[in-house]
């Protein structure tokens, strides 16, 4: 029978229905059953919150540490049960599905830090004569409620860069993981149900999106954080009010490879960057430009190692291409595969579906103005061209609606410098994949690709507010 999880209202487990099917992504049978929030469960869950903001406002900083150092500790003892499920709810490699887990942790573990170390500054206000005497101090003070919307594709990690931060800075909070993929996150709130937290500190309801109006629209929230597409997270920032809006959207991620590049090692890199965990990745490599003395034997290598990447059954520890998060998605990027090949690229390798598997694929001399090379492709599917001049390259990868990150293969520290000053993404990753993220780095992006921070110290940073104290020393 299938296993059954309830959701979280107010800190408690609440069993009030079965009408989640979440389903095992390889085979497609159920493997849980969830329970489901309505509009009033999620109103409560508000409300609880609200009423939670001055309790968890004055819980001191070692408190909450020690919250957070307990929920890395019983990760760490259920770490193979959260790679299994995960395997099973998101049909990710079972490999990528520990490696997941270790990011999980060393999420918890960094808010852990951040907890007894976030504050504010001395600042003196003594620069004329007019202000002579006076003196500031700024403290950060939680901003109070949060409202999280989380994804399917790092259904753990994603929502732990929402609810670690929230914790670390005092911030009560509401979650919605992502309806496809909640397991991860109810078993964080059955870890955080173990902890001595205010009531109303937390709730996770996996919710229908239509039935997911509060968490953007009410009023009571202070911060709305999501994490999806472009097209929602947007929609939800014109309707959020007032509140403070983080996003984290799409990118459809470039990966330069100049003629000094060791090429065994970015083939390697590169390989990994554009499909590990199927390519599902916002950040996964999806163009590649190659400096043009260097691509056949580039080209060739890469295709060479792609084309032995087995794909298959999750569980098994030789897979690396799993199951797309459905059929539907492994269909829509068949169709866009045919419709470059249409227009005159080159299919190089891959290109076959099998259900919701889609092989590891890479294409050359591809139209820019196909879907594989303008939109998200968020599949295992990567476009590669050549390029002669770096300063053009750069400009190619700035051709996009997206923005998140770029990788950069040179050993010219100037190039490097250069393609630093000029991207316009959130992050350029110099030396490797534009995939590579550690959790403690601001992460983001601009344009289509979202707004503010993620990283557990500048999370925090949104989830909190600087109060200033200006003290007058009287003269003698």
């Amino acid at each position: 029978m299938p296993k059954m999880y309830p959701y979280y209202l107010a800190n408690e487990a609440v069993f009030a229905n079965e009408d989640l099917d979440v389903t095992d992504k390889f085979t497609g049978e159920i493997a849980y059953k969830v329970a489901m929030a309505d509009e009033a469960a999620i109103d409560q869950a508000i409300t609880q919150a609200v009423a939670a903001e001055k309790a968890m406002a004055a819980m001191p900083a070692w408190q909450r540490q020690e919250i957070l150092e307990h929920c890395v500790r019983r990760f760490q003892e259920r770490a193979e049960e959260l790679a299994q499920a995960l395997c099973v709810e998101a049909g990710k490699p079972i490999k990528d599905s520990r490696g997941e887990v270790t990011r999980l942790i060393e999420t918890f573990k960094i808010a852990a830090e951040e907890a007894v170390r976030f504050g504010g500054e001395y600042m003196p206000l003594d620069r004329s004569p007019r202000t002579t005497g006076y003196t500031s101090i700024t403290k950060r003070v939680p901003v109070g409620a949060c409202s999280f919307i989380s994804p399917f594709n790092f259904p753990l990690n994603l929502a732990a860069h929402k609810v670690a931060p929230a914790l670390a800075a005092g911030c009560p909070f509401v979650l919605k993981p992502a309806s496809l993929t909640p397991i991860g996150a109810l078993i964080i709130g059955e870890t955080l149900a173990e902890c001595n937290l205010p009531k109303g500190a937390f709730s996770i309801l996996p919710c229908r999106r239509d039935g997911a109006r509060l968490f953007t629209e009410d009023e009571r929230l202070k911060l709305l954080s999501f994490t999806g597409s472009p097209q929602v997270g947007w929609e939800l920032k014109a309707k959020a009010g007032k509140k403070k809006v983080v996003l984290e959207l799409g990118g459809n991620a470039a990966c330069l490879v100049d003629e000094d590049a060791d090429l065994d090692d970015a083939v390697k890199r590169i390989v990994i960057g554009a499909f590990y965990q199927s390519g599902q990745s916002c950040i996964g490599v999806q163009r590649i430009l190659i400096h043009e003395k260097i691509y056949a034997t580039f080209r060739d290598k890469l295709v060479a190692v792609t084309r032995k990447l087995v794909m298959g059954d999750p569980r098994e520890e030789k897979t690396f291409i799993g199951p797309l998060i459905s059929e539907k998605e492994a269909l829509r990027l068949e169709e866009w595969i045919a419709s470059a090949i249409n227009t005159g690229a080159t299919l190089l390798c891959g290109g076959k579906r099998e259900g919701a598997l889609l092989a590891a694929t890479l294409l050359e001399n591809v139209a820019k103005d196909e879907n594989i090379c303008r939109l998200e492709a968020f599949g295992p599917v990567a476009v590669l061209t050549s390029f002669s001049d770096f300063k053009e390259a750069l400009a190619e990868i700035n051709d996009s609606s997206f923005g998140l990150q770029a990788g950069i293969f040179t050993r010219d520290i100037y190039k490097a410098q250069f393609a630093w000053d000029t991207l316009e993404v959130g992050g350029v990753i110099i030396g490797d994949i534009p995939s590579w993220r550690a959790d403690q780095m601001p992460y983001g992006g601009v344009k289509d690709s979202g707004l503010g921070r993620e990283g557990i110290r500048y999370a925090m940073e949104d989830m909190s507010e600087i109060r200033l104290l200006v003290i007058r020393t009287l003269p003698v």
